[in-house]
């Protein structure tokens, strides 16, 4: 999860939902007019989109069963009364409710795969991503990979991709919501990623007694305090139990870095997500040298310790 933003400020102007019907026509009218108001009543971008026109596109077309991708020129046909309405209806809940666009039309992508998503479940965005899509590395050489633990998989997005671009590898995905593994469950079979992926349901690694990972990947909860007291409101509406992570925002960092050691082979590493936690952490732990992963797209937030540096600070970590 990558966390941005901030509080909503004053409110804007209704949303002018009569003028719409009455004076927009095409496809390409409705998505200028969605930008357009979505600007206006400062919406909040960071569930998959960085760009408002984009994330038009793909509500407008949503509402008209078209792909995201079909031809641009179809953006010049007019709309039907009843197809006015059906966008209309999308763009109000995006932007007078703020609801996340992934939840609005059920799907979001992630590293090059889509994903069925709802409110059960975090919208995926975690910039961990990119090093999948390159299998990790310099970080680990990836023909001797074998084993992969997703700790916190909520949707499954991460180790199910995991999956996906590791074809030989087994990989555990680990959640303490049923609620999430159920969705995880529809995203594996949807991918037929079934025979490498075991869903499991755990509090973090209490159900992983004796086994043993080359890597070990995870976006936990992480939002602090005052973080969570002043989050956009398309957050409410994600999974506090996904989000919040105590005063320090390490509250399950804290509980997974003393069990890192016993669960990683030799020469594995751990890859974690803190996000705006990162501060915190290095306060918590000063003698620790993390490593943080610069992104290409992306603000990071994400460490990497390996099995020996792990092995080697452990007894700050049980302190």
């Amino acid at each position: 999860m990558q966390l941005t933003g901030k509080k909503d400020g004053a409110k804007p102007s209704p949303l002018d939902i009569k003028g719409a019907e009455d004076e927009l026509d095409t496809i390409r009218d409705f998505i200028r007019w969605t930008v357009s108001s979505g600007y206006e009543h400062n919406i909040f971008l960071g569930h998959g989109y960085d760009d408002l026109w984009d994330e038009a596109v793909m509500l407008v077309l949503h509402a008209l069963h078209l792909p995201w991708d079909i031809d641009a020129r179809v953006q010049e046909c007019r709309v039907t009364d009843r197809e006015k309405e059906q966008i209309l209806t999308l763009v109000q809940k995006r932007i007078v409710e703020r609801i996340p666009t992934a939840y609005l039309i059920g799907r979001a992508w992630f590293a090059g795969l889509e994903f069925k998503v709802d409110d059960r479940v975090l919208i995926p965005r975690s910039p961990i991503g990119e090093l999948i899509e390159k299998q990790f590395e310099p970080w680990i050489a990836a023909e001797r990979v074998e084993s992969i633990l997703d700790l916190c998989t909520g949707s499954g997005c991460i180790g199910i991709a995991c999956a996906h671009h590791f074809p030989d590898v087994i990989v555990d995905c680990v959640d303490i919501s049923e609620a999430a593994l159920d969705i995880a469950e529809e995203n594996l079979q949807n991918l037929g990623l079934e025979s490498q992926v075991n869903l499991i349901f755990s509090d973090l690694f209490e159900a992983l007694d004796g086994r043993t990972y080359d890597i070990i990947v995870s976006n936990p909860p992480y939002v602090d305090e005052r973080d969570m007291a002043e989050l956009p409101t398309e957050y409410r509406h994600e999974p506090e139990l996904g989000l919040e992570a105590g005063g320090d925002g390490l509250d399950i960092v804290r509980r997974i870095l003393p069990e890192l050691s016993r669960h990683l082979n030799p020469e594995g590493i751990a890859v974690i997500e803190v996000g705006n936690s990162m501060e915190a952490l290095e306060q918590a732990y000063p003698h620790v040298p993390f490593t943080w992963i610069e992104f290409e797209n992306s603000d990071g937030g994400v460490f990497i310790l390996t099995k020996e540096e792990i092995d080697h600070y452990q007894r700050h970590f049980v302190e």
